[in-house]
């Protein structure tokens, strides 16, 4: 039996997939597919269902799957486009079985059952299981690129290092910024680094902490830490929470901070007057060569 209802199946395909085609196309103007266009739509799902055929000859799921689930999540599409279209698939082909059967007893309606889950259920672990795995990479990769640039540490002249944060700080992040920030100091030699807070939305008792952790670590390696970007809403939280940032200097903007910082090295910031008349000339000679 298993044979006979195999060769229906391939046999009659082209019916099938027709019927296939017609179903998933309906589910398109009321689903997240509805803003997909509608050729790439069809080629994909063109691509699914030979697929799905392509393991029903072979008796055996093939490697297109694995290619065709990453395919997917480069497009951007869920898991629920997996799902779904198998789920079609089984009420398409189990409707398509029985059609062309004159046995319509309770024990043939079982068995055709079986036999449909015993083709559809491995197609669709196989296609959820290489989806997810594929999914998991690409989040774990993301998560990757977001901790490096989380806690950048930028030299910007000569001694004088800056750790711009933005965003929430949680536990393992107040992590990686200590070790970014040892890290950066040794490495760039910095005498003063700031540590600029204006991205951060807020300030508590924990992040607080870190950042009191930090400033700590810093001065034990031999340089000086300044905290930029104290608002006036997170100066006023730290007070209410009595946190004490007596430690290490603290600036409401990242240019005052700077400034310190440069007085901190020995350096001051000169202005210097520019003779207009001077830059028009240069100006007229660079026009005429």
């Amino acid at each position: 039996m298993d044979e006979k209802l195999k060769s229906i199946v391939l046999e009659h395909s082209d019916d099938i997939v027709k019927m296939w085609l017609e179903e998933v196309n309906n589910h398109k103007k009321s689903d997240y597919t509805a803003t997909i266009s509608d050729e790439l739509f069809e080629s994909t799902n063109r691509e699914f269902v030979n697929v799905i055929f392509a393991s029903l000859e072979r008796q055996g799921l093939s490697s297109d799957m694995d290619d065709f689930s990453e395919r997917l999540i480069n497009l951007g599409w869920p898991l629920s486009y997996l799902t779904d279209g198998m789920q079609v698939f089984r009420r398409v082909i189990t409707e398509f079985i029985l059609s062309r059967s004159d046995q319509i007893d309770s024990e043939y309606f079982s068995k055709v059952l079986r036999k449909v889950d015993d083709w559809v259920d491995p197609v669709i672990n196989r296609l959820v299981n290489e989806f997810s795995g594929s999914w998991e990479h690409i989040v774990s990769l993301q998560r990757v690129a977001l901790q490096e640039l989380s806690a950048p540490l930028i030299p910007v002249m000569d001694d004088i290092t800056i750790m711009p944060l933005v965003g929430t700080i949680d536990t393992e992040r107040a992590k990686l910024i200590m070790e970014n920030l040892l890290d950066g100091v040794i490495k760039h030699n910095a005498e003063v680094v700031l540590i600029d807070i204006t991205g951060v939305p807020v300030v508590d008792t924990m992040v607080a902490h870190h950042i009191i952790q930090a400033a700590e670590a810093v001065r034990l390696v031999g340089s000086r830490c300044i905290l930029v970007g104290i608002r006036p809403e997170i100066a006023q939280t730290i007070v209410n929470l009595g946190i004490d940032l007596g430690k290490f200097p603290t600036k409401s903007s990242l240019r005052k901070g700077f400034k310190a910082a440069l007085e901190l090295t020995n350096r001051t910031i000169e202005e210097t007057q520019t003779n207009v008349k001077d830059i028009e000339n240069l100006v007229d000679s660079l026009n005429r060569e």
